[in-house]
């Protein structure tokens, strides 16, 4: 082997430069400057994504290509017609929660209402993906039912203009594509801490209004509740297995709704919850488009961007988690876009807000009846269900007006029943400590605090546990290579094992030469390089050689990039060869030729 400074393989050498720190020991015999890397050390990431894929890598994908478009181009209307289905159930059951959600806000039902209109319809049309539902949301108006109470509902569709602005921001910059960060336990605890939060929600319509207990089955009121509810539930599973026509969740609303009338039960309506004013219809009840009546200064920035800040997170997390959820759903071969997502989120909630709205995010819940109503084929699931909630609103205000807030009640508990991950529990067993316990952490913040806090919350211990179990995996072997101790090193080297890694030599104790061999270890970050360099330092003192073998074209350049000048030292040789591995540490520098 020849030992020459690194740097002389550069095109223009430069002399001023101080002595280089490590040097490269060349230790390849037949290699010209044209000799391509072997296989070996490249990854071939089309074949690892085709071999992960679920669809695989079929000889007759032409053929399956063209059989499909075939379908898809026959089937558009039954796709339409379902999608129109989907969305005209998915309006009935957005009132209930719009309504109840504008009531957590402090605003008029009606302000919930729109809010659902305008921001589903956008969302719907601009969004990641078909079959994602948007709507006020329990998750946003907890958020901002303090600033309506201190200033007014202007200043709570201000806060959705600039909690809009920022989402769409977010989608400029691409952010979404952190969401893929969220680890699966947290997921399975969103929700599961999801589905126990609308579950309270639901039970709250089984309260007496005078009491605010729960209803006797005693009395004539308590039985009707309980039993549209329970009838509407045992007509969802069974409508499926008569006819395909219809969503089910929507026949069992209408048949509710019909028994309800026929029996003259004394169950209350969605207009006995929002009021005879919000269902009485017509023109006047359509919103006008203007600026928030707030003051534009410092002062009302200062106020509204804390709010705006946290609606805006609270939303995009919402919304991405339940695009994921979506897109496992609907097997369609698609994956949703998450800056999309951002940007439709975040249009919505501008317009919502210019129309006097609340602004809100993609809901779990109703976007589960979307996808099971068939809605999760086309983007027109979601835009009709906007259309459909504001024909309602406009034209059959009356009519709507008569649906029992019970049969809602339980559509809504059947999708808690369907969004709580019951396989999460059959895994507590069988699952790592530390995501089980993520995903208790998890479903307790998102009922006791809110979703923004329970997933950050929730992948930072993940990343923490990761980190930490990670650490554990470094340790090394040694042999003895002639007069050489050779290190053989298993296990990464980053931030948590770095010190670790320094206690594993004695350089006092070692031979004059010494090799640190990584080719089972890989080097991650700048810790690692410190750490390197510390080892290096420490056989230095001891005026022995070190030799780094197995090291990536990347790590031996920031080596030397880092630690060059530090002193004329030259007791670190940097091994080279063409079996060498080739990966990044901090970024790739593919102008550097081996």
């Amino acid at each position: 082997s020849v030992a020459i400074p690194f740097q002389k393989k550069a095109t223009v050498a430069r002399k001023d430069k101080p002595r280089n720190r490590f040097l490269v020991s060349l230790a390849s015999t037949s290699s010209s400057k044209d000799d391509t890397p072997p296989p070996s050390r490249l990854e071939n990431i089309l074949e690892n994504a085709k071999s992960l894929s679920p669809f695989g890598n079929s000889k007759n994908d032409n053929d399956n290509d063209a059989t499909i478009a075939k379908e898809a181009s026959s089937s558009s209307k039954t796709k339409l017609f379902q999608a129109s289905t989907a969305g005209l159930a998915v309006s009935l059951a957005m009132v209930p929660e719009a309504v109840a959600f504008a009531f957590v806000a402090g605003v008029s039902p009606l302000v919930g209402l729109w809010t659902t209109v305008v921001l589903g319809f956008t969302a719907a049309s601009l969004g990641g993906r078909a079959g994602i539902c948007s709507s006020a949301s329990g998750a946003c108006s907890v958020v901002v039912a303090a600033l309506c109470h201190s200033h007014g509902p202007s200043y709570l569709s201000a806060c959705a203009v600039l909690a809009g602005s920022l989402q769409i921001l977010g989608g400029v910059l691409g952010l979404g594509k952190f969401i893929r960060l969220v680890p699966h336990p947290v997921m399975l605890g969103f929700v599961n801490g999801l589905a126990i939060v609308m579950t309270k929600a639901q039970l709250g319509h089984f309260r007496s209004t005078v009491t605010g207990q729960f209803l006797s089955l005693a009395t004539k009121e308590g039985a009707s509740v309980y039993g549209i509810a329970a009838v509407t539930m045992v007509l969802v599973k069974l409508l499926p297995k008569l006819t395909k026509v219809i969503p089910p969740s929507l026949g069992a609303v209408i048949l509710s709704t019909i028994l309800t009338k026929l029996l003259n039960l004394p169950i209350k309506t969605l207009a006995d919850v929002a009021g005879a004013e919000t269902f009485r219809g017509g023109l006047s009840v359509l919103p006008k488009v203007a600026l928030p009546l707030v003051p534009f200064s410092w002062a009302t920035l200062q106020t509204i961007l804390p709010y705006a800040m946290t609606m805006a997170a609270v939303g995009c997390i919402e919304s991405l988690l339940t695009l994921q959820l979506v897109d496992g759903m609907v097997n369609d071969g698609k994956r949703g876009s998450t800056s999309r997502e951002c940007l439709g989120q975040g249009c919505g909630n501008v317009l919502s807000g210019l129309t006097g709205g609340i602004g809100g995010c993609a809901l779990v819940g109703q976007s589960v009846i979307n996808v099971q109503s068939g809605g999760g084929v086309s983007r027109w699931s979601g835009m009709s269900m906007a259309l459909f909630l504001a024909i309602g609103i406009v034209a059959a205000a009356p009519l709507l007006g008569t649906v029992p807030v019970a049969s809602l009640v339980g559509v809504m508990l059947l999708v808690c029943q369907s969004t709580f991950s019951w396989s999460s529990l059959r895994l507590w067993n069988r699952i790592p400590k530390l995501d089980a316990a993520v995903i208790a952490l998890v479903s307790i913040l998102t009922v006791q605090k809110d979703l923004a806090v329970a997933v950050v919350c929730g992948t930072l211990a993940s990343a923490l546990g990761f980190a930490w179990k990670e650490s554990t995996k470094l340790g090394s072997s040694t042999t003895m290579e002639g007069t050489k101790k050779v290190y053989s090193l298993d296990g990464p080297l980053f931030f948590g094992s770095s010190s670790h890694f320094t206690s594993l030599f004695d350089a006092k104790s070692d031979p004059n030469e010494v090799v640190l061999d990584f080719t089972n270890s890989r080097v991650m970050d700048h810790s690692a390089l410190k750490a390197i360099h510390t080892v290096a330092d420490k056989y230095g003192a001891e005026g022995k050689t070190v030799y780094l073998r197995k090291l990536s074209q990347d790590c031996r350049y920031l080596l030397d990039k880092l630690y060059q000048s530090d002193n004329d030292s030259t007791n670190t040789v940097v091994e080279q060869s063409a079996q060498d591995p080739a990966y990044g540490v901090a970024v790739q520098y593919p102008n550097l030729a081996l």
